[in-house]
């Protein structure tokens, strides 16, 4: 990717190190970001998270300026500055360490103590951030900004409360406010008057004032090359384009696409913003806030002017003046609808001094990703004003007081002045473990440092991941450095903040093991009993399942959180309390029938998901399968008869072993060239015979209509780029498995090779069956076994015996993404789009493809900042032991909207019982019976005195004892002790690291009902 240097020239920028950023902002926003010169002013904490941000996404320029000298109370949030460079110039000592981040962003210190008397030192920068800056100043550079169609972001944070504006001047253009991909579908009719039907009543994903545009039209040719439609829905099948009187009139075919409209938007200047503030609702059960911080916030600033200091925490006596201000300002600004709440505004006097790390990362977050907006025209800014508070997140179990609050000379003085020093030893003394050590881990890390978490003499955080660090992670995993590429990454990290806050050496414990079955032993039950609290850091769903049931048995409070893209959710588990994370699923992955995908696809979807198995069925699966017959004795006759499909594996190893084993670089290049011609003609032949263009269904229907496009074979030509790049991947992939040196291979090769070739000849077969309809049934799914055990025999004749190829052993590719050498990409991006050439589909580029086949999950760092911000703020409540559910928030938030909602978690379920002695509650997800290891009589007995008859009890896989069990078979195992009746029955040992047992259970209750109840667990001596 191209983008304008600093000098002016243009700069190659390496994809791989921007993959992921990529796949949420697009080619051109990143172009537009290169092109930019940001300026930020003030480098507290909210500073240098919005310079970390923008630095890792890469601008073509940023500047610093903060004149003032670093304070011990800064290192509460300012990750970057050392106990050492206290007394320095923030901006001296921050500019060198924000450089380090990304080689192509270079990073430069202005020097200025007041910007506001030399105005013309802006006219360089496309946007300018403003923190930590006086109100007076913000307002006379806002003006001059305004004037000259610079953007500006302003942003503050005063403990747990905080504000952005934006200016973005007059007619903002929003290229793409949502950056959704734009939905299309297949046109079934359009009537007379302009209303569009969807194929097969399918939903359109459309909204009013949506824009569509309409290609492969029949009877309607005009409307194809027309210019966008403006649409208004009649249903979620329907929508009209209004008059399309001399149009035509629609006979069959075509595909609607949504096309992304530019919307304008007008900022006011700050000067007039605050008198006529405009407010996005950041959580709307706080509907009434943005206004009275409005105000509140300019009475901090003007107490700051005249005093020289801010208000000071726990004071009552500068609250009250703040206070009083406030009122002020509400009657000076006639903001007559403002009802003001005294305790809120007192409570921002008391905070306003704190400098807390989470809401730097939040502010972070979002501040930067205003930044990214401003210079891209990527989704849709924020207007102007947003204000937000976690005042949840103050301590109700730990004292707060002028005294308490007052400043240590400490590194932790920006929290303490907000929670005091009470909770701040709270906070040095937990135990907490963090699962995964990626984009979030990272930021997590980072907040854990600055806030001092685990720091005292009883503290710890342990971190596990079991990758290493790759380049695509330099982006976005901000402790990662170049020279940390292929470290572990809870290493890397665990050094990085220990870096940050000294105070961590000795209290971080790094492991590179998988949280999992497999590594119980190493997790085990002392490991979880010694936890206060889990944070997940992962990325996919299977791994984030496990941890939550492990927090679930050891009842540890869990703060998970996920990003994608711009988007973003938090949620809180918490013991007796709430749901876990496994309580509620995600819906299923999309997935394409497979007759869609061997013989009708519409889409290019379609075509890279049958690319990806054409990939694994060449490079994978018979590999795997030849290495089988080699290692495994009587392969066979055992696995293969087990999995039916005796005759398609033994030919498997014929072709791979024999037929088409290749001894040379040219062999592999005439493979590659065969496998096009049975893949994009031969295949293509055979699905016209079958199907030709001009068949008619049973209802006497066009049969290539509808979703189904009619294909056409490809005829080779090695001029055409996909052609060529199927070859050349083909081959090098095939030499791949037969560990044949493709060093060689080039396009002179490949040209002598194909020039020497002879196609055979292909004619259809009226033998082969092929499914036309995905309702209808694979007409292959049932056919009868291959049972010709003549040919069987011939087949196992042409196989050398596995013992006579000692040695051989062939080399399964193993997929990998991000390796843009290995030919993984090319391969699928040059068959996909074959197949798209078939089939007349809109082709896709190789960095699409990747997204795609590759399951990349979008990322950028904005998200990922704010996202850790709002999972501090809950960690705050849990640690203080907040027992009112309505203070936790799960949060959802999308930048790109924006967006942001919040509720509380949802309550733990429960169930209810009637036992001997009334009513019995119990917590369905939480509670469980504990016993020891008694015997099974016992165990009975125990449950009778309550009320409960069990019917049934299991362990595992394994029923251990049942009503309807022969009374001799149950008058046995009463006696038995229950670890002695499950290595009975399941004839496997209890595991020396497991020191618990868990045993299902069927019980009625005393009325004789059928009751849910929890589970039996049972503590090993």
């Amino acid at each position: 990717m191209d983008v304008d240097s600093p000098a002016g020239g243009n700069t190659e920028i390496d994809e791989s190190l921007y993959s992921r950023q990529l796949y949420v902002l697009g080619h051109e926003a990143m172009k537009r970001m290169g092109a930019s010169n940001v300026l930020i002013v003030g480098l507290k904490g909210l500073g240098v998270e919005i310079a970390k941000n923008i630095a890792l996404a890469g601008v073509k320029s940023l500047t610093l300026c903060d004149p003032e000298s670093a304070e011990i109370a800064d290192l509460s949030s300012q990750f970057f500055l050392h106990v050492e460079d206290v007394g320095k110039p923030r901006a001296q000592v921050t500019a060198p360490r924000v450089a380090e981040l990304n080689a192509y962003t270079p990073v430069s210190v202005l020097d200025s103590t007041d910007l506001s008397k030399n105005l013309e030192q802006f006219d360089k920068f496309q946007i300018v951030v403003l923190t930590n800056t006086p109100l007076k100043h913000q307002i006379i550079i806002g003006d001059y900004l305004h004037s000259k169609g610079i953007y500006l972001v302003v942003a503050d944070t005063f403990g747990l409360f905080g504000q952005i504006f934006c200016d973005f001047g007059k007619k903002f253009t929003v290229i793409d406010p949502t950056g959704e991909t734009p939905v299309s579908g297949i046109v079934a009719g359009i009537d007379e008057e302009g209303i569009v039907a969807c194929l097969d009543e399918t939903r359109h994903g459309l909204e009013d004032g949506d824009f569509v545009t309409f290609t492969e039209l029949k009877g309607m040719e005009a409307l194809n090359s027309a210019e966008p439609r403006k649409v208004s829905i009649k249903g979620p099948y329907t929508f009209s384009i209004g008059d399309i009187s001399g149009l035509g009139q629609y006979l069959k075919g075509g595909i609607f696409t949504q096309v992304k409209m530019p919307k304008f938007i007008d900022f006011k200047p700050l000067s007039v913003a605050l008198k006529e503030p405009e407010h996005l609702i950041s959580d709307y059960a706080k509907f009434d806030r943005p206004g009275q911080l409005h105000v509140g916030f300019q009475a901090l600033h003007a107490y700051a002017e005249k005093h020289g200091r801010l208000p000071r925490p726990q004071s009552k006596d500068d609250a009250t003046v703040i206070v009083g201000s406030t009122k002020v300002f509400v009657e000076t600004l006639g903001l007559k609808d403002i009802e003001l709440d005294e305790k809120l505004i007192e409570e921002l006097s008391f905070q306003a001094k704190g400098d807390l790390n989470p809401m730097a990362a939040f502010f972070g977050g979002l501040a930067a990703q205003e930044v990214l907006k401003a210079v891209s025209g990527k989704f849709h800014p924020i207007n102007q004003w947003l204000y937000f508070d976690s005042l949840e997140s103050l301590p109700s179990n730990s004292p707060r007081s002028e005294e308490l609050c007052a400043p240590r000379n400490s590194r932790y003085d920006g929290q303490i002045a907000v929670f005091g020093v009470e909770y701040q030893e709270k906070l040095a003394n937990t135990k907490e473990f963090l699962v995964g050590a990626g984009a979030i881990g990272c930021e997590m890390l980072k907040n854990w440092a600055m806030i001092g978490l685990g720091v005292g003499p009883k503290g710890k955080i342990s971190v596990t991941d079991n990758d290493n660090i790759e380049k695509s992670n330099l982006n976005r995993q901000f402790l990662f450095r170049p020279k940390d590429v292929g470290a572990l990454k809870s290493v890397a990290a665990a050094a990085a903040v220990a870096a940050m806050n000294p105070d961590l050496k000795g209290h971080i414990v790094t492991l590179s093991d998988k949280v999992g079955n497999d590594t119980e032993h190493i997790f085990n039950e002392d490991f979880w009993n010694d936890l206060d609290g889990v944070t997940n850091a992962l990325d996919n769903v299977d791994a984030r399942t496990y941890v939550d049931r492990r927090c679930v048995f050891f009842r540890k409070p869990l703060l998970e959180s996920g990003t994608l893209g711009t988007k973003g959710n938090t949620q809180v588990v918490l013991p007796f309390m709430t749901e876990s994370y496994s309580s509620s699923q995600d819906p299923p992955e999309v997935s394409f029938p497979m007759c869609t995908l061997r013989s009708f696809p519409n889409n290019i979807n379609h075509t890279i998901a049958w690319a990806r198995e054409l990939f694994d069925a060449s490079f994978v699966k018979p590999a795997e399968t030849v290495n089988l017959y080699l290692t495994q004795p009587k392969y066979i006759e055992t696995t293969l008869k087990a999995a039916g499909n005796e005759k398609g594996t033994l030919e498997t190893i014929r072709d791979f072993l024999v037929d088409e084993k290749p001894l040379t670089l040219e062999d592999c290049i005439k493979w590659a060239r065969l496998k096009f011609e049975k893949e994009y003609d031969n295949a293509i032949q055979q699905l016209l015979h079958n199907f030709p263009k001009d068949s008619v269904s049973s209802s006497g229907t066009d049969f290539w209509s509808g979703p189904k496009r009619a294909p056409d074979p490809l005829k080779f030509d090695i001029n055409n780029e996909f052609h060529r790049m199927f070859v050349i991947a083909g081959a090098n992939l095939h030499a791949f498995n037969y560990n044949i040196n493709a060093k060689e291979l080039d396009i002179p090769l490949i040209q002598r090779v194909l020039e020497n070739m002879i196609i055979p000849d292909f004619s259809p077969s009226s033998s082969v069956k092929i499914q036309a309809d995905d309702k209808e049934p694979d007409p292959n799914a049932n056919a009868p076994q291959f049972d010709d055990e003549a040919e069987l025999s011939d087949i196992l004749k042409s196989i050398p015996p596995a013992s006579q190829l000692a040695g051989v052993k062939l080399q399964p590719v193993e997929f990998e993404k991000d390796d843009d050498s290995n030919y993984h990409i090319d391969f699928i991006t040059a068959a996909s789009n074959l197949r798209a050439e078939n089939y007349k589909i809109e082709q896709a580029d190789r960095h699409k493809t990747k997204f795609i086949a590759g399951k990349i999950i979008p990322a950028i760092a904005t998200t990922t900042a704010l996202v850790t911000g709002l999972i501090i703020m809950e960690l705050y409540k849990v640690l203080d032991g907040q027992d009112d559910i309505e203070k936790y928030k799960n949060g959802f938030i999308n930048l790109a909207l924006p967006f942001f909602g919040f509720s509380e978690p949802i309550a733990s379920p429960k169930t209810t019982y009637k036992g001997k002695t009334g009513e019995v509650s119990l917590d369905k997800l939480w509670d469980r019976f504990e016993v020891d290891n008694i015997t099974l009589q016992e165990l009975i007995d125990h449950f009778d005195e309550r009320g409960l008859s069990i019917s049934m009890l299991s362990s595992g896989v394994s029923l251990l004892y049942a009503s309807f069990f022969p009374a001799t078979k149950n008058k046995t195992r009463l006696p038995m002790k229950l670890s002695e009746l499950v290595l009975e029955v399941s004839k496997k040992s209890i595991p020396d690291h497991q020191k618990n047992v868990i045993f299902e259970i069927v019980v009625e209750d005393v009325d004789g009902e059928d009751v849910e109840v929890p589970y039996v667990m049972m503590k090993m001596p």
